[in-house]
């Protein structure tokens, strides 16, 4: 975004109050005439003094129409007089305050029935911040069948100055409702079954599109989760007489598709957000951390799974692409990518037909050109953006050449191709790191190591696994982002739980005992301030957090999953490999409280599901010990299987700090594997061979 309002010795001719804050996205309009306010005391106390409503703003930095709203509205002093002389305007970065966005999407979708977004504005009162009217994006203008947003403050002005009774009213109506938003437990008496697992597989089934991949129609999102959970649902039958092909097809299908669609980068690696079409083909440019640590874990997963090369492929060059563009040199990692360069979405990724071809030489494209779809019309403004339109084998028997031939054109094109694109105006990067995100990132690339034997990718995580200790982990509790050396912000559920599932993740391709105790006191954390000690489950926000108008209990997935059920999986992982039956308890207490929300919609909490799986059948915890060197084959050996449900951890004879549950599991002269299910472990195993046998048969059970 532009600074439009300079004085003629350049510097800025306006200054507000988010010049000193750490957000890219404050930062962008710390120089608005708006005079904006980040949310705090210093606001809220104004507009209590002044009597003004507040017009709360709500965005992040990756966020196109954010950019238009910006453009259009906060940098033109007309509509800035208007914010000023009649509202306090307070503006919120969602991705460092989840806490607001949710309860003022939440509201949103009350008020309006509509769906919400970015840019959120929503309008407060004064006094307690309840919302009374709002919406998403407004237009300078009146268009898209939007009323024009200066018009849209007259009224609200208006309305909240001639009808306070009436808003008195509303906002007691609509506080009811955020009460009523989390139904009441399952009794202790009901039995936590299979049910929601099969409900959610058919509802899957009936929404799968099974030309292109994918559930539903435009726009796309890529559901790495729904994804993982068809793997799963697979797994879970393969010793079946009937093993369930359709849950597997229906997953690789998709995978297969968002790989060769325009979603996926086609040169450099990584995905984008969504696509706005059902073909995967265009999509909305931003790239987020989050979408491709998940996507990244599922295509490692993918590739453990089936015999297709592909998913390998991807994942490693999706890992490539966060260890190039998305890590600090301090080890955490940045948060997003914009969809816009040079003030156009997708500018960057475009490309004129004449342009490729003068930079390729003529075999190069003579195999580039059909397989990513420049031999097609346009697809995009005027120009071409790629994806894949042409198997490799076809070209080859077009061109007379082996498809090992047409591989290796393909691949000198691409990286002519990501040189020549690097000298581009770059989108810009949003390079605050947020403790969850990096938290789905390692998770995702210590997957990606295991399955793909790619040791240099965990060695990524475990830098950023290090930056978050050292920076982000204080006292005995989590902060929730960190910016140009300053960290800040209490953390979120989100934070903890994710951050304790990468941890086991990570410890599964490297045994680390300081690594483990951390994972248990997050989760002493966790259990300390965020629990609803009277229905069950965890709250989004601590106890000791700034009040706001709700405190949040989410158990469905949004973008991200939901922390509840990655919390019960984890804690049943974690009481289970601890000996901690406090643990156990929280979890199935979790279960408990969302089961009236798993009943009725399966398919909105996966992450839950999962748990829910995971309490009927507990994960098969794998204890290799012995010299580092032998239980490292073996740990490598088991690391090549797929088993979503199994933890392998090789903890070499040396290793100190031990945890009492897993210091029994004593070393001997040569390597052993302890196999334990639930509460119990079987003897101890001394071949590889007799423990491969055993696990099969633990599967086949």
């Amino acid at each position: 975004m532009k600074v439009s309002h300079l004085n003629p010795d350049g510097t800025p001719k306006y200054t507000n109050r988010l010049a000193t804050e750490t957000s890219p996205y404050l930062l962008q309009h710390a120089h608005n005439p708006v005079e904006w306010y980040p949310w705090g005391d210093e606001a809220l106390e104004r507009a209590r003094a002044e009597k003004k409503p507040i017009h709360l703003s709500v965005g992040y930095h990756a966020c196109h129409w954010c950019h238009v709203a910006a453009d259009e509205s906060f940098e033109d002093e007309a509509t800035a007089r208007l914010l000023n002389d009649h509202f306090v305007n307070i503006k919120v970065d969602r991705e460092e305050r989840p806490d607001i966005d949710r309860i003022y999407q939440i509201a949103q979708q009350m008020l309006t029935q509509r769906g919400g977004g970015w840019p959120l504005t929503m309008f407060l009162t004064h006094d307690d911040q309840r919302p009374f009217f709002g919406g998403t994006y407004f237009p300078k203008e009146a268009r898209y069948g939007l009323p024009a947003f200066r018009d849209v403050l007259l009224r609200v002005v208006k309305y909240y100055r001639d009808h306070a009774a009436e808003l008195r009213s509303q906002n007691d109506a609509l506080m009811s409702a955020f009460a009523q938003l989390n139904p009441p437990p399952a009794a202790a008496d009901t039995e936590l079954g299979d049910a929601p697992l099969r409900s959610c597989r058919a509802q899957l089934a009936r929404a799968f599109d099974s030309r292109h991949g994918g559930f539903g129609g435009a726009p796309k999102f890529p559901h790495p989760l729904t994804i993982e959970r068809l793997l799963r649902d697979w797994h879970a039958s393969v010793a079946a007489p009937e093993p369930d092909l359709q849950a597997l097809h229906m997953a690789t299908l998709t995978l297969r598709r968002m790989a060769e669609g325009g979603i996926n980068d086609q040169l450099g690696g990584g995905f984008c957000r969504y696509s706005v079409d059902e073909y995967w083909m265009i999509p909305h440019f931003e790239k987020m951390l989050y979408d491709n640590g998940a996507l990244l874990a599922v295509y490692a997963q993918a590739a453990l799974a089936g015999d297709d090369p592909l998913y390998a492929r991807v994942a490693q060059e999706t890992a490539a692409w966060t260890l190039r563009e998305m890590q600090s040199p301090q080890g955490g990692y940045y948060s997003s990518l914009d969809a816009d360069s040079e003030g156009h979405e997708g500018k960057f990724y475009a490309w004129d037909r004449a342009e490729v071809e003068g930079h390729l030489s003529a075999k190069e494209f003579a195999v580039f050109a059909p397989r990513f779809g420049l031999e097609r019309p346009a697809n995009f403004e005027g120009r071409w953006h790629l994806h894949v339109a042409a198997a490799v084998d076809e070209i080859a028997a077009r061109i007379g050449g082996s498809s090992e031939a047409v591989e290796a054109l393909l691949a000198s094109a691409r990286a002519r191709l990501l040189e020549v694109r690097a000298r581009r105006v770059r989108p810009a990067r949003d390079e605050k790191v947020l403790t969850s995100w990096n938290a789905l990132m390692i998770r995702g690339l210590a997957i990606a190591a295991r399955a793909l034997g790619r040791d240099e990718l965990g060695e990524s995580a475990g830098r950023a696994l290090d930056f978050i200790r050292g920076t982000l982990w204080r006292d005995g509790r989590l902060l929730a982002t960190s910016m140009a050396g300053r960290a800040h912000l209490n953390a979120y559920l989100d934070d903890y739980v994710y951050l304790v599932d990468a941890v086991l993740e990570l410890q599964q391709l490297r045994f680390a005992s300081g690594e483990l105790e951390f994972a248990r006191q997050l989760l002493e954390a966790v259990l300390q301030h965020f629990p609803d000690r009277e229905a069950g489950g965890f709250f989004f926000t601590s106890a000791d957090h700034e009040a706001l108008i709700h405190r949040s209990k989410v158990f469905g997935d949004d973008a991200t999953p939901s922390g509840n059920g990655i919390a019960a999986r984890v804690l049943l992982r974690m009481g289970h490999l601890l000996g901690e039956p406090r643990y156990l308890t929280a979890a199935e207490q979790t279960l408990r409280a969302a089961w009236p929300a798993l009943v009725q919609h399966p398919q909105a909490h996966v992450a839950l599901l999962n748990a829910l799986e995971e309490l009927l059948h507990p994960a098969e915890i794998v204890i290799l010990r012995g010299a580092a060197p032998a239980i490292e084959g073996w740990r490598r050996e088991l690391a090549r299987l797929y088993a979503p449900r199994r933890l392998v951890l090789a903890i070499p004879a040396d290793a100190p700090d031990l945890p009492p549950a897993l210091a029994d599991k004593t070393a001997h002269a040569a390597a052993v594997a302890y196999v334990c299910r639930g509460g119990s472990c079987a003897a101890p195993v001394e071949s590889l061979e007799a423990l491969t046998e055993q696990l099969r048969a633990g599967d086949r059970r």
